[in-house]
């Protein structure tokens, strides 16, 4: 795969019937939504998209509906966190004949890990995969920070490509100790992500972009013109209506939103209460407010 570029990559939603079945259509118009405002690249079931909350018939069904809808257009990349070897190469086995460009892993959730049984995780899957691993840096989940001395046991393998964190001085540490590296760097600093740029670090993850595709499209517009100030109008944009998310029951709200977008389905996991009416008035408000209703 050629060098990514500079813009925002969105971490999608996965809708769900009320068995827990994947709803193609909304999935498809997702995607597509996302491709008609130029986002950069999809991350396909991450923690937006509730991979580890999945059955693993869903799991199938949404990297067959993701690569037939995405076709080639951006790049595509598919969450495959577990607790074990055995439990991710099955997800291996669904992954490795389909047209992504690359696995996103965090260390296996449940278990705290440490540093060397990070490096033998990682490096064990990049070696069963068969394709380019990405690694994931969730510490606010999985309980650990990745750190330099990870990065520094596992950049040079030939199938670790990048990561994704939110960690600013780690990706400008990788910068500074590896300027010749074609390994990749994705921030997820949401509320960062306008200083990110004004610092060069240009691709922008996150789930946000999810509900907000007409603020993200607008925000990397701006920094590719050099526009910072207007870029953090629309990041206040996204910033607002992520507080509003959490204000309202985090999950059950970005499903609303996503309803409000015309995507249908459930975007939560099945155990949360649904949004007030009051959440719901608020939601639709702060929707049309930035512009994306």
């Amino acid at each position: 795969m050629t060098k990514l570029e500079n813009g925002f990559y969105t971490a999608l939603g996965t809708p769900l019937d009320k068995d827990g079945n994947l709803v193609s259509e909304s999935l498809k118009k997702h995607i597509n939504q996302q491709i008609d405002a130029g986002a950069s690249g999809l991350l396909l079931m991450g923690s937006m998209g509730i991979e580890a909350y999945l059955k693993n018939s869903t799991y199938a069904d949404c990297v067959k509906v993701a690569v037939d809808t995405v076709s080639g257009r951006l790049p595509l990349f598919v969450g495959a966190m577990d607790t074990s070897f055995a439990r991710v190469k099955e997800k291996f086995d669904l992954i490795d004949d389909a047209d992504i460009d690359g696995i996103v892993l965090t260390v296996p959730y449940y278990a705290p890990v440490n540093d060397e049984q990070a490096i033998n995780w990682f490096l064990t899957l990049a070696d069963m995969a068969q394709k380019p691993i990405y690694l994931y840096d969730l510490a606010v989940v999985v309980k650990y920070k990745i750190n330099m001395g990870v990065i520094d046991a596992v950049i040079k393998h030939p199938n670790i490509k990048g990561i994704k964190t939110a960690d600013w001085e780690l990706i400008k540490e990788i910068e500074r100790k590896y300027p010749d590296s074609d390994f990749e760097c994705l921030c997820s600093r949401l509320d960062s992500f306008d200083y990110m740029n004004m610092m060069g670090i240009g691709k922008n993850l996150d789930g946000m972009f999810a509900c907000t595709p007409k603020n993200g499209k607008k925000m990397a517009d701006c920094n590719r013109n050099g526009d910072f100030v207007g870029a953090r109008k629309y990041l206040d944009n996204i910033l607002l209506l992520r507080d509003t998310l959490i204000q309202y029951r985090l999950m059950t709200a970005f499903t609303y939103c996503m309803n409000l977008l015309g995507c249908d389905g459930n975007f939560h996991q099945d155990y949360w209460l649904d949004v007030t009416d009051e959440g719901k008035e608020k939601l639709r408000e702060t929707m049309k407010l930035i512009g994306e209703i």
